[in-house]
């Protein structure tokens, strides 16, 4: 019973929203509107879900890893000030505390975050770029030429402007589409594998 059901009615929705779209009718909209909402209240208790497994992490690494006891202490008050903070909607004005607290610590923290981040994608383009093979030099050329951009170099800079557009809107492009289209294939695959009941790690265990 534990899993025949939730196979069930994960068979029976997806049954039924695939066969919505194609159904072009007040009743199908109705459904259509209806799951939606359905599905932010799921993200709702999804979200509390996520809240009392941060808790729960947080509060197993402040007891038994001294290391990480700070951080984690850090982490639990700074969550309950932003959610105390931010619980009235008249303290999401300016110059309030959750806007303080949002506009003076999470944003310089996340600019931080990219800041470092940064060294380790030039890192990575580094060693990618090395011209050993055939491919990588084209990669290392087309690179060079869309950076090149950047640079004002007068006359040179306005033909650079012609060849960049072509590569962005003809290589580029076409090799966005295809990643687009293996990455829809793919979503396809996994939900006929999710309605049929082929795919059940979203059961849990093993």
């Amino acid at each position: 019973m534990k899993k025949s059901l939730p196979l069930g009615i994960v068979f029976f929705a997806g049954v039924v929203m695939f066969f919505q779209h194609f159904i072009p009718t007040d009743q199908s909209e109705f459904i259509y509107k209806y799951a939606n909402d359905w599905l932010i209240c799921i993200g709702v208790y999804a979200m509390l879900l996520g809240i009392w497994s941060l808790i729960r992490v947080t509060l197993h690494k402040a007891r038994h890893d001294p290391n990480e006891r700070f951080y984690a202490i850090v982490t639990l008050v700074s969550m309950g000030i932003m959610i105390v903070a931010g619980w009235d909607v008249d303290n999401l004005r300016a110059g309030s505390l959750f806007m303080n607290m949002f506009n003076y610590i999470l944003i310089p923290v996340q600019a931080t975050i990219f800041s470092l981040l940064a060294f380790y994608v030039a890192s990575a383009a580094y060693r990618a770029f090395r011209a050993r093979t055939v491919l990588a030099t084209l990669l290392l050329f087309t690179a060079f030429v869309v950076m090149l951009r950047m640079i004002p170099l007068g006359y040179i800079s306005e033909l650079n402007q012609y060849l960049v557009a072509w590569i962005l809107s003809v290589p580029n492009l076409a090799a966005k589409r295809a990643i687009i289209m293996g990455v829809g294939l793919g979503m396809m695959a996994t939900s006929i594998k999710i309605i049929l009941g082929i795919e059940r790690q979203y059961l849990g265990g093993d």
